[in-house]
Formats: C-alpha cells, structure tokens, sequence
C-alpha cells in the first residue's frame, strides 16, 4: 500500500470512525430493546445473563397482544396523528404565509411574539387548555387532542415561514395581478412547491402525537380511546411490577412503524431540514 493510499484511508478512517461511533450510541438502547424482547424470562433475570440472547424466544410478543389491545390503541394513534398532521400542516402554513408573503403592520413583531412562545413550558399551558376544554364541555376524549393543532405551532410556523421565504415573491405578485386571492396563492403556488417542508413538519408532528403520553394521560378517561403509549403504560400500573420480556416486546412493536416511515422519508427528511435555513 502506497504512503498516499494509505494516507487517504486513514483521513477517511478520521471522518467515518466518529460517526460510527455515534451511531453505536444511539442504536445501542433499540438493541437491547429487541434483544430482551426475545429473551425468555430466565435469561432476562439472570444476574449473568449476556446482551445477545442465548436462545431466540417469541412468546413475549404474543403475550403482549393477549395483555395489550393493540389494534384499538394503533387505531386511537393513527386516528389522532392523522388530525393532528393534518391541523398543523393546514394552520402553521397559514399562518408562516401570513408572516412571509404578506406585507402588514406589525409582521415581524406579531412573528418574534409567536415564537417567543416555544420557551413556555408544555404543562404551563397544558392547565389553562385543560381548564378551558372543561369549561366548554369536552375535556374528555379526542377533541382536547386534536383542536390545539388546528391553530398551528410556533416551530412549524418558523420552519413554514424560512421555506416561504425562498420562494420568489415574483410568483405571488404575477398571480395578484392576475386577480388571485391571497387564498388561492397559497393552496396552488406556496403549498405545491413546498413538499419538502411539508414531509418533515407532518413527520415531526407523527412521531410527536404517536409517542405522546403526557396528554392522552390527562385527556383520554375511556379506556377504549387509550393510544398506544398510554395504554402500555396502563398495563405497566396494572403490573406493579415490570414484566420486560412483554414490556420490550411492546416497545419494539410501537418502534417499528417509525423506522419504516423514516427510512422512506429520510432523503425529503433532510432535504427539507436543510433548505429552511437557506435565506433568513
């Protein structure tokens, strides 16, 4: 091996051994995860008991489709991110169009209030919700849920607005002129070409609503309407204990689709992430 080749494989060796260190890190807890999922209850209580199974055992995912009701708690988190995507997608864009693309009093000052809000506490602004969804009479089930959502989010907003604002204002001025409303320049100018920012606030917004376990605790009374982390949480309590085997079998089942939508998602993922930083 030449001194040149080999001085190219190891400033290449000083890129790559980082990264594959970080993703170590982080992929180390999902291993154990699915490791104890397939481990049978002696090898999981074992005092030294190895990571790698020392025998392959399903039994705990069967278990916890007999414990958890599953397809009603996946159908209560699908039902819920779907609104929930769908609220904020439709009301943070509104809202960035209304703070980019049109010319008002106040804009940039309405715009810094706005986010300004992201440094409030979630559970600051969880008791008022709670009081006023009790007050109008539907502070139990979905609705508290879904609603919020349909007034927008400051960090969607911003992302919207940063990708708005590269988008040539010629666009929106060609069809003013041509009688357009402002409306109609958003849902068939702004809204196509913005699909990339679109993947990555509905895909942040999913992994939110179908890993959230704060306010469905809080909101959902009904046992019927538990999403899947609450409900796994419920049979946690019911437990009094903590049975891992069927416990990490549950995890690895509520972890699944989101690797799945991640992996089809990632390129728009980054690509959208990337390009709203591109013009302040």
């Amino acid at each position: 091996m030449s001194s040149q080749t080999s001085f190219k494989f190891l400033k290449k060796s000083s890129l790559y051994l980082p990264l594959v260190a970080i993703v170590v890190v982080l992929l180390s807890p999902l291993l154990l995860i699915f490791f104890t999922s397939i481990k049978d209850q002696s090898q999981i209580y074992d005092l030294n008991a190895s990571i790698l199974p020392k025998s392959i055992d399903f039994s705990n995912y069967l278990k916890a489709f007999q414990e958890i009701d599953f397809p009603n708690a996946i159908r209560n988190t699908l039902y819920l991110c779907f609104f929930n995507v769908i609220g904020v997608v439709l009301a943070s864009s509104l809202a960035a169009y209304a703070f980019s693309a049109l010319k008002w009093w106040g804009r940039d000052f309405f715009f810094a209030v706005t986010i300004a809000t992201m440094m409030l506490p979630e559970m600051s602004i969880l008791v008022p919700q709670f009081l006023l969804f009790k007050e109008i009479g539907i502070y139990s089930g979905f609705l508290p849920l879904i609603v919020p959502y349909f007034f927008g989010l400051p960090y969607y907003i911003f992302l919207f607005r940063q990708f708005f604002l590269t988008i040539p204002a010629a666009l929106a001025d060609s069809a003013r002129v041509d009688g357009a409303s402002e409306l109609k320049i958003w849902a068939e100018i702004y809204m196509p070409l913005s699909k990339p920012i679109i993947t990555v606030v509905a895909l942040f917004q999913f992994l939110i609503s179908w890993n959230d376990l704060l306010k469905p605790s809080i909101f959902l009374i009904d046992e019927k309407k538990y999403t899947l982390s609450l409900a796994l949480q419920q049979y946690l309590s019911r437990l009094g204990g903590a049975d891992w085997g069927t416990l990490m079998s549950a995890a690895v089942i509520m972890v699944i689709p989101i690797l799945i939508i991640f992996f089809f998602t990632q390129k728009t993922l980054i690509r959208g992430i990337t390009v709203t930083g591109m013009k302040d």
